[in-house]
């Protein structure tokens, strides 16, 4: 309709599991009313695991929401016509397939591009995607959904209240403990936990705490808290990563801040405010009871999808409703990273891994 960009998905996973196919159910249920998901692109489902695990139930919601809403399926980003109104791409495939499904995107005409984290396995790539970005004059946004998260607003806005007070950003997921479990998880997650789980807290860092690899005096792990593990994954090869990892950054600048990340510590995120004591005076969570009832509601809608969908569902919707108005009117995406934003998480993310490993060897 006038008003709405037109939006290609790239990349959607299977029905209940892929962060992609999420983000199709909130746009096609015209939850982001200025985006209009004409196009969902996926190559696996289409191409290769057709007949494959979750292949079947990926054809009959293709199927369904072709009917119910007019949606068109494909299988490479090449293969679309020409735009008919502002097209924006949101890429939410496997982080190693990024940077050729972005130039993909900037040749089928995008204006603005969408990324999930970290947006590229490496700096030099996601470096290179903002030159050949700023070079197409195409605008690309990040799905850094924290920026724009209720916790982390209220957090800020009561750390600002307590002189010298100190904040620590808390994530958790929800694997069990077990090195069957933690071993698939560092195989599927590669990148390893910083440039993956944690990616969220650092970009909060580098977005509001002046944090950059050149304005880092010093990083601290807490032993106590932290864990790192070797583990094989299901292929039989070994990763090593942190099942946990709890730090603090201080800056040049004079800021300090904390985070704490737990593979297996539950589904919600939280955010604290100590004092000068170090006597914790503020905690808020993500999701918060306004919004437990929302996850309720969500979960009973989607009995068999990812539990992390519904925490942070609000935000999500928010990150595509700012980025699509962006691409229709030009008018700024209020709060919402940009790529220079994961440039400097990514750098950060690959300085810190090697210090806090030998920190914990």
């Amino acid at each position: 309709q006038v008003g709405q960009a037109e939006v290609v998905l790239v990349g959607c996973g299977a029905p209940n599991r892929g962060m992609g196919w999420y983000h199709a159910v909130q746009m096609l249920e015209g939850r982001c009313p200025s985006a209009s998901l004409d196009y969902i692109i996926e190559p696996w489902f289409l191409g290769g695991g057709a007949e494959g695990p979750g292949g079947p139930e990926f054809k009959e919601w293709a199927d369904d929401s072709t009917s119910k809403y007019g949606t068109v399926f494909g299988t490479s980003v090449g293969d679309l016509p020409e735009p008919k109104q502002p097209r924006c791409a949101l890429i939410s495939g496997r982080t190693a397939d990024n940077p050729r499904l972005f130039k993909e995107c900037i040749d089928a005409k995008c204006s603005t591009v969408i990324l999930e984290k970290p947006g590229a396995p490496t700096v030099a790539e996601l470096q290179l995607m903002k030159d050949q970005a700023e070079e197409a004059g195409v605008g690309v946004l990040m799905g850094y959904n924290k920026n724009v998260c209720k916790y982390v607003r209220k957090t800020r806005e009561f750390a600002e209240t307590i002189p010298g007070s100190h904040v620590t950003f808390v994530s958790n997921n929800a694997y069990e403990n077990t090195p069957e479990s933690l071993g698939e998880c560092f195989e599927r997650n590669a990148e390893g936990m910083l440039k993956n789980m944690a990616i969220h807290e650092l970009a909060l860092l580098v977005s509001f705490y002046d944090v950059s690899v050149e304005n880092i005096e010093s990083v601290e792990a807490d032993k106590e808290f932290s864990s790192m593990q070797t583990l094989p994954g299901p292929s039989g090869k070994e990763f090593t990563d942190f099942d946990k990892i709890k730090f603090t950054i201080k800056t040049k600048t004079g800021k300090e801040v904390s985070v704490a990340a737990d593979r297996c510590g539950g589904t919600d995120s939280y955010a604290t405010v100590t004092d000068t004591d170090g006597e914790e005076v503020f905690r808020y969570w993500m999701p918060d009871e306004e919004d437990k009832i929302a996850v309720e509601k969500l979960q009973a809608k989607y009995p068999t999808a990812m539990p992390y969908f519904f925490t942070q569902d609000p935000d999500y919707v928010t990150v595509k409703e700012r980025v699509a108005k962006h691409t229709v009117t030009g008018e700024e995406a209020e709060g919402v990273a940009t790529i220079g934003v994961a440039v400097e998480t990514l750098r950060v993310a690959e300085y810190l891994t090697p210090l806090l490993m030998e920190q914990l060897k």
